[in-house]
């Protein structure tokens, strides 16, 4: 069935195998499939099965996490990881259902791009969220200007308006498309030299290492060694880790008053009635607290259980960790800090830069992802929030990708990975707004509208004919 082939080439488009060039192609099979297809319930299980193609094909990494990490048998893991692909599939299921009805419009195209920009953004509030399409555009030269405009989500648009238009050839939809050509008079993105720079340690622990107050000790002493800066830097900055670091620790302060020079740092923290949170500690030169952040949006299975599946995953949680979520972003020192997963949340992590941040950090622990595609792929999605928020960004990991990364969402430099090291990188300050740091999702909703105003034309001209 060709529209199944969406669903591979969406796979081949992002990390690892970066076929970037098939992204404005990718949903074409689809389209072709869903336009020729007059019944509405085979549209439906057309798109369906490719969207269950592309999430086994993208997070294939999850059934080894929950196998390796989360304390399941390969036979459970294997079954929840299957369970996943067929819920996050509805939603490719239920665009190509609808998509069929706009085919034959000469406005169809812009609809139907409009329509998967407000499928792919549901996916912030279904569960899960990982790549989109506009993704694959971060290291083009044009498409990534929309970034700070439109967020992601306008670089989604045009790569499915230009593969809805390719569909058909027709004079009347490449002139409602001519539009897009206008891209190339977009600003570029900002490129500023670097003025500050960090201290990125990569400490490369495994996450089967047996703690003890022995071993904990012995990692703090190593921490002491590897903050220890070769030449003066604005902060030193420690990754989120697997190790039972915690925000009470005196050995963090003095760490800090040591090398006289403020430290960021992944802890574990408390809520007032004893629940743990997966928090960032800032502590200032003289060793003095100055801020706290607690981590928002929490991993599903990683930090805590998502209904219904208590029953079913009780071994991961107990083996990752029950989190509870902070309440809001925190900004100290101009200095905004998102942990990990959070960086798939467009609007979310424009709320630090909204706040004040005037540079961002990224600390994360991917060493849950092996030595899988997921490593990569996150650190594409990191580099898109850079572009959005025209911030730079420092992402410090437990054992890779470290990078710092330009607010045009270059990365400048990137520490080696599965090495105990630390790295110089360098960042700069930055205090303008894009138009997407200011407003959000602007667009999705612009999207949303038009693809209810399209369905209930199409629709009002359906019941007209019967």
């Amino acid at each position: 069935m060709i529209g199944l082939l969406t669903g591979i080439l969406l796979v081949l488009a992002f990390p690892r195998c970066n076929c970037t060039f098939l992204a404005p192609f990718a949903l074409i099979p689809l389209l072709v499939a869903v336009a020729r297809e007059t019944r509405p319930l085979r549209r439906f299980w057309i798109g369906y099965f490719t969207g269950v193609i592309y999430w086994f094909g993208t997070c294939y990494w999850i059934q080894s996490t929950l196998a390796e990490h989360g304390g399941m048998s390969v036979a459970e893991s294997w079954a929840l990881f299957v369970l996943f692909c067929l819920a996050k599939a509805i939603q490719m299921g239920l665009f190509a259902w609808l998509a069929g009805y706009l085919t034959r419009s000469w406005w169809g195209p812009p609809a139907i791009a409009a329509l998967w920009t407000f499928f792919e953004w549901t996916h912030n509030y279904t569960g899960f969220a990982w790549l989109v399409l506009g993704n694959a555009s971060i290291d083009w030269p044009i498409l990534p200007r929309l970034a700070p405009w439109t967020g992601v989500w306008g670089i989604s648009f045009v790569l499915a308006l230009i593969a809805a238009t390719l569909c058909s050839l027709d004079l009347r939809r490449l002139k409602v498309c001519s539009p897009i050509l206008l891209l190339v008079f977009l600003p570029q993105l900002p490129s500023p030299a670097p003025q500050a720079s960090a201290l990125a340690v990569q400490p490369n622990i495994p996450d089967d290492f047996p703690w003890s107050t022995d071993t904990v000790a012995a990692l703090e002493r190593r921490f002491a060694e590897l903050s220890i800066p070769p030449t003066p830097v604005a902060i030193i900055v420690w990754p989120e880790v697997p190790a039972p670091i915690y925000d009470y620790d005196p050995n963090l302060p003095a760490i800090a008053k040591q090398v006289n020079t403020e430290l960021l740092a992944g802890v574990v923290s408390h809520t007032d009635s004893g629940a743990a949170l997966n928090s960032a500690l800032l502590i200032g030169k003289d060793g003095r607290f100055i801020s706290r952040y607690d981590k928002v949006n929490l991993v599903p299975f990683g930090e805590f259980v998502p209904w219904p599946f208590g029953g079913l995953a009780q071994k991961v949680s107990k083996e990752a960790g029950e989190f509870a979520a902070g309440t809001r972003p925190i900004v100290a020192d101009g200095i905004g800090t998102f942990i990990c997963y959070e960086s798939v949340f467009p609007n979310y992590i424009r709320q630090f830069p909204r706040a004040g941040a005037t540079v961002l950090f990224n600390l994360s622990n991917d060493s849950w992802f092996g030595r899988s595609a997921a490593r990569f792929q996150h650190l594409e999605i990191v580099r898109m929030r850079a572009a959005e928020n025209a911030r730079w960004i420092v992402r410090v990991t437990n054992n890779g990708i470290s990078a710092s990364i330009n607010p045009a969402g270059r990365i400048i430099k990137e520490e080696p990975s599965w090495r105990e090291r630390a790295e110089v990188l360098p960042f700069g300050y930055l205090h303008r707004e894009t138009l997407y740091t200011r407003w959000g999702d602007w667009f999705v909703w612009l999207c949303a509208a038009a693809s209810v105003t399209s369905l209930s034309i199409v629709f009002a001209r359906l019941r007209q004919k019967e």
